[in-house]
């Protein structure tokens, strides 16, 4: 028999170790050649690591979760032959798309506690005994308690007390037996008495869960960026009555175009107003000392997905128009999903936009991209009369957040910058005016 060390390979300029975010196979599995080995992340793409050769395999280089250096043996395998050696799978030049880790090992369940029912008759759960006919005939069961109390009751009371969660030498019973009506009275007095309800949910085992893969990413970025930026934000209403009605007369008339959110138009206003506050779409290296404000505007999307939080980015937003936008934001967040999106489209933003869509809130204090130095946020529309004049209308607002670096944008900055915006968004014509 012989032996082949499966080497990681080099997966990306720059990189040094790959976390192990999924197995595929275990020690003393079989495992064919070019089948899944492994999944390993680096930054947020996961490269899949395929098995050069068939056989056994009889060591693995760690558990999920672990930090693997570049050039590290990854996995023995055991294959018919003789001798040993190492084997180095190809160098990765663009990762695979992102997959979703592994699930996570858990620790073993333990037994669920129970909550203290109300201070009646005490007894416990009826064991099975045996069967008897009432005077009416129906066939019961009975169960015994700590006190000796013999509890009837048919099958089916049972059955529905155990789901219930319903000790039945606590329940009244009107007759010789426990029926549907006396648990049913046990319930409304339970409730009554403020208790905790039978079959409410009850204590469960801690879970600990491991922080791998994209959570960890995520974890050591927004970390990162708290760290080192210190961040405030400002918060703006806006009334959006105008630009509501625009959107839906430009659905009404969309032909096979993508439906309209509001996100492409706010994006058009960012863009718009971004020449007079160079500073708000800009990068900064704080090692270097150095501000660039970038002359193009490529906005990251902050988009939710079953791996976490991910950032495509929508290049060159400045050029394009609401339709264009529409149909690239649908574009990168079905990409963001699946876990299609390339590594070109997930890095390189100058400013990102974070919005929670329908559960909305009224204001949120968005965490900042780092190096970037700001991140907006809109937040959800509500309808709510407002004063026009002496005359009161029902008008559609939306509060906008904003979140800056203070080391680069000052409070008046971030103010004026958004007070721009807000002038856009409540004249919504002027979106589209030379």
């Amino acid at each position: 028999m012989a032996r082949f060390s499966f080497r990681l390979p080099d997966i990306g300029e720059g990189i040094a170790e790959a976390e192990i975010v999924a197995w595929h196979v275990k020690i003393g599995d079989r495992i064919e050649e070019d089948a899944q080995l492994a999944d390993m992340m680096t930054d947020k793409a996961t490269v899949e690591m395929e098995s050069p050769v068939s056989g056994v395999v009889v060591e693995l280089a760690g558990e999920v979760g672990d930090l693997i250096p570049i050039g590290s043996t990854l996995a023995v395998i055991e294959t018919e032959g003789e001798g040993e050696g190492d084997v180095e799978a190809p160098s990765v030049d663009t990762p695979v798309e992102e997959e979703n880790a592994a699930d996570t090992p858990g620790a073993e369940e333990m037994p669920v506690a129970d909550v203290a029912l109300p201070p009646q008759p005490v007894g416990t759960e009826p064991v099975e005994g045996a069967t008897a006919e009432t005077k009416d005939g129906a066939s019961t069961s009975s169960a015994r308690t700590e006190q000796g109390k013999t509890v009837l009751a048919s099958p089916a009371v049972r059955a529905r007390a155990k789901d219930l969660g319903v000790d039945l030498g606590q329940v009244q019973a009107e007759g010789d037996r426990i029926r549907h009506a006396d648990l049913d009275a046990y319930l409304r007095y339970s409730a009554g008495q403020g208790y905790l309800a039978p079959g409410a949910p009850r204590a469960r085992a801690d879970e600990p869960v491991k922080v791998i893969g994209m959570r960890r990413k995520i974890a050591e970025n927004m970390a990162a960026s708290k760290r080192a930026i210190p961040h405030f934000t400002y918060v703006e209403e806006m009334d959006v009555t105008a630009l509501e009605e625009m959107r839906a007369d430009l659905n009404a008339n969309r032909g096979q175009r993508p439906k309209l959110t509001m996100l492409p138009f706010l994006i058009v206003a960012i863009c718009r107003t971004i020449p007079q506050f160079p500073m708000i779409n800009a990068r900064y290296d704080d090692e270097a000392g150095v501000v660039t404000r970038h002359g193009a505007v490529h906005l990251g999307m902050a988009t939710q997905t079953d791996a976490g939080l991910m950032v495509p980015v929508i290049r060159d937003a400045q050029d394009k128009n609401v339709w264009q936008l529409a149909s690239e934001i649908g574009r990168l967040a079905e990409a963001a999903r699946t876990g299609k999106a390339k590594v070109e489209e997930l890095t390189g933003g100058t400013l990102t936009v974070t919005s929670l869509g329908p559960l909305g809130g009224i204001a949120t204090t968005p965490v900042i991209n780092r190096p970037e130095v700001a991140i907006i946020g809109p937040n959800k529309i509500v309808e709510r009369p407002v004063f026009d004049g002496d005359d009161i209308r029902r008008a559609k607002l939306m509060n906008l957040s904003i979140s800056c670096d203070h080391r680069v944008v000052d409070g008046w900055d971030a103010a004026s910058y958004v007070q721009a915006l807000k002038k856009l968004i409540e004249t919504p014509v002027l979106l589209f005016a030379d």
